[in-house]
């Protein structure tokens, strides 16, 4: 994984001492350093703008900023808190956090004021932090644009000019500096080979750290991949990263590839994120994984199953050589005391990855509730969704098995099967819509069980309904959804009915309730015209026969997910609206 990483870091040119960050204002100064104004920058259309994003910005690793007598900072940009003393609340609560941020002022001032003497473009943001006045001119314009302490700030000369770390004449000088920073050979101890590149190198003490999972328990000040905080991640005596040796280029480049991934090619589902990328790069049209998460713009007009076959027929055919040799990488991450969690990692063949997005789809195939042909291919994080009440309770692990399941073809996780048989009796006690998504899962799951254990059955398992089904639970649900249907047909809406008062118990104990259900039915059936009550009786008499010794007396969750699967197919062909079932009308509202 780390070896991938850092080849994705060579696209990024990755440097160490150097850092994409996001920026909200832009102080606007005048060639002689006098404040002109403040702008902000970024989409400033944006209900909450996130600043503009500038690739090469100059900044010290966690080591650099603590090491030294003083306070420290990163250069040219900073918060609105260190470069023009706009204290946080905290902050002016509190004198000695006051103090440390009038130290870090004061070395970013200084390290304009000695840039400066190098480079000229700095002079005006030199003059500008040394006069008292225009820092505080500054502070008093952002507070009028309701900026935020931790608001980070740059500069600008003139209006039109260009942004001061856009630009590129102080990168020599910046580089130079922070070898001033480090410790000399002697006192950093012994070379050692490291880790990834295997080269004879200088250690970097702590590893940096990654950005952008805060949403999924990182810490918002960045969370360590690699790190040796306490005795027992340590071996051999070994302090710190010498557990994990690496050069400070190599540990840059894999932290630069996974914050870029992160924040450019990651999508968050509830409670951990993916990460993809190709070995050689992609359109987004034909990006199956894009397909699989249903959120490519370039596949608006195009069902996302239709769009993975094409592309799999274009591999297949020779069409697109281009994608036969390619090949997928996939992280999925989360965060939890600080320090990055991998969920799991996944690299392959891109046309694997596209057979696996393919039978994805193909088995979650489902009718749809109103039988009119098949269910819309629901979005990956409507299958999550799907198993749990509340979207939140998602966890991080069933995230990550959902998700190599998809990618690689691999069983639906029991824990998931579990959640999905309570929530689908939940919905039917409620009386709420059949969930397609759900649905599908279960028939996913027993497809992929029929496929491992050699295939001998998957034609048991359909789209639609089968009524050759081998297994007596399926027909059982299958009961259900015609006498749930009965009662409808004969007394209309009755509030709780059949499905509110008898679904739960007839999926774990069908014999104690069915044989109740068809004695009322003889009632229902009464209440209705005779053709209509022909077809009815024709429709129950084929089931009970398909049970032969009668309904079993209790049902495994396995056979409950049948049950589930044969009710809520049975429901949806009883809705299809064919004239070869009957020509009234009642018949086509159940």
């Amino acid at each position: 994984m780390l070896n991938h990483l850092l080849r994705y870091s060579e696209r990024l040119q990755a440097e160490p001492g150097f850092k994409p960050k996001s920026v909200r204002w832009s102080a606007v100064l005048d060639p002689s350093g006098r404040l002109v104004g403040v702008v902000p920058i970024g989409d400033v259309q944006a209900k909450k703008n996130q600043g503009r994003s500038f690739p090469n910005c100059p900044d010290l690793s966690q080591a650099e900023l603590v090491a030294g007598s003083g306070g420290r900072c990163h250069f040219l940009v900073e918060t609105a808190e260190v470069v023009a003393l706009l204290y946080s609340k905290k902050t002016a609560d509190d004198p000695k956090a006051m103090k440390r941020v009038a130290s870090k002022h004061a070395f970013f001032t200084d390290l304009v004021r000695q840039a400066a003497a190098r480079v000229p473009s700095l002079a005006a943001i030199a003059a500008c932090m040394g006069n008292p006045k225009d820092v505080e001119q500054l502070r008093e314009r952002l507070t009028s644009h309701a900026a935020a302490a931790s608001d980070k700030v740059c500069f600008q000369v003139g209006l039109e000019g260009a942004v001061v770390v856009d630009r590129d004449d102080w990168h020599d000088w910046w580089r130079v500096y922070r070898r001033t920073l480090r410790p000399s050979e002697d006192a950093a101890g012994p070379r050692v080979r490291c880790l990834l590149t295997g080269e004879s190198v200088q250690p970097v003490p702590t590893h940096p750290k990654i950005e952008g999972l805060a949403d999924v328990g990182g810490s918002g000040m960045g969370t360590v991949l690699i790190g040796f905080d306490k005795p027992a991640f340590a071996s051999y005596g070994l302090e710190q990263s010498h557990n994990a040796p690496m050069s400070e280029e190599t540990a840059n480049a894999y932290r630069s590839a996974l914050n870029d991934l992160i924040r450019n090619h990651s999508k968050r589902l509830v409670g951990a994120r993916v990460a993809y990328w190709f070995k050689n790069t992609v359109p987004p049209a034909d990006d199956p994984v894009a397909l699989l998460l249903a959120e490519s713009p370039e596949q608006e007009e195009r069902s996302a199953d239709r769009a993975a076959w094409d592309l799999l027929g274009a591999i297949r055919s020779g069409t697109r050589p281009d994608l036969a040799g390619n090949q997928y990488y996939a992280l999925t991450l989360s965060g939890a005391g600080g320090r990055v969690m991998v969920r799991d990692w996944m690299e392959g063949a891109f046309p694997d990855l596209m057979e696996k997005v393919n039978l994805w789809f193909e088995d979650l195939a489902i009718v749809h509730r109103d039988g009119q042909g098949l269910a819309p291919p629901p979005k990956f994080l409507a299958v999550l969704a799907a198993t749990v009440r509340e979207i939140k309770e998602i966890s991080p692990p069933m995230v990550a098995s959902a998700w190599r399941a998809a990618l690689r073809a691999g069983p639906i996780p029991i824990s998931m099967m579990t959640q999905v048989v309570r929530r689908t009796t939940l919905d039917a006690l409620a009386g709420e819509a059949p969930n397609h998504a759900a649905f599908g899962l279960l028939k996913a799951h027993h497809v992929r069980k029929q496929r491992r254990d050699g295939g001998g059955q998957m034609a048991d398992m359909k789209p639609y309904l089968n009524e050759e089904h081998p297994e007596p639970a399926y027909h059982c649900g299958r009961l259900m959804a015609a006498y749930a249907a009965l009662q409808r047909a004969a007394l209309g809406d009755v509030g709780a009915g059949v499905m509110q008062r008898y679904y739960g118990a007839a999926s774990t104990t069908p014999a104690l309730v069915l044989g109740r259900l068809a004695r009322t039915s003889q009632h229902h059936l009464g209440k209705l015209d005779p053709g209509l009550a022909y077809w009815f009786e024709q429709q129950l008499s084929e089931i009970w026969s398909r049970l032969g010794a009668g309904a079993p007396g209790a049902l495994t969750l396995e056979q409950q997910s049948l049950f589930a699967l044969g009710y809520y197919q049975q429901l949806a062909d009883m809705r299809t609206k064919k004239s070869d079932k009957t020509t009234h009308e009642e018949a086509h509202d159940v």
